[in-house]
């Protein structure tokens, strides 16, 4: 399969980069600095670009058979509107070129998940630390839910860099209203691409946690 990787050079893209060659894809990773993503192979192209400017995004997306978004950044605590406007130039694109099937990593604590990442991250974290952020992933989610696509929406716990375990819970009630779950990144991940084949999460929004 013919996969776009976008979010390629942050923690979760990478892991979907190198599991995607793994497995035998054919990868484009549309980055902005390719030089942060070390990583060569026969089926491994990167494209310099940035996901804001439509016209990147739109020769990125010409020819594939899927998108695969790890999109995410750093600017946490001003407002931004880089996931949901990044998210509207993929939706376009996709529709543009008639590539169907996004799946997509957004974050427990988002849309109909509030208050599952537990107390610490719903009383403090999320309202004090990454409030925009995540208001700017649920407007994410919006554009998705409203794309007419084949979409999967994956909500991981807090991501961590331990190692891939192959087992982990997913579903509408992962997460706990009281303590904080985690999820590898390498095993979220796992769960996205497993999302390029699978129709049981189609138009759903599972989270993803051990």
């Amino acid at each position: 399969m013919k996969i776009l990787i976008i979010g390629a050079t942050g923690g979760t893209g990478r892991e979907l980069v190198r599991q995607a060659l793994e497995q035998g894809h054919i990868v484009t990773a549309l980055v902005r600095n390719p030089r942060r993503l070390a990583m060569r192979h026969e089926r491994l192209t990167v494209v310099e670009g940035n996901v804001l400017d439509a016209g990147a995004v739109d020769r990125a997306v010409q020819g594939q058979d899927a998108v695969l978004s790890a999109l995410g950044h750093k600017r946490w605590i001003i407002p931004s509107s880089t996931l949901s406007r990044g998210t509207q130039n993929i939706v376009h694109a996709m529709k543009q070129h008639g590539v169907r099937r996004i799946v997509c990593e957004t974050s427990l604590g988002v849309g109909d998940s509030v208050g599952r990442l537990g107390l610490y991250y719903t009383l403090f974290v999320i309202p004090f630390i990454v409030l925009f952020y995540f208001l700017d992933k649920g407007k994410q989610e919006t554009i998705i839910r409203q794309s007419g696509l084949d979409w999967i929406i994956v909500r991981p716990a807090k991501l961590t860099n331990g190692r891939r375990r192959g087992t982990y819970r997913h579903g509408p009630d992962v997460g706990s209203y009281i303590l904080t779950r985690s999820i590898s990144r390498a095993d979220t991940a796992e769960f996205m691409l497993r999302q390029l084949t699978e129709n049981t999460y189609l138009h759903k929004s599972p989270g993803v946690a051990f």
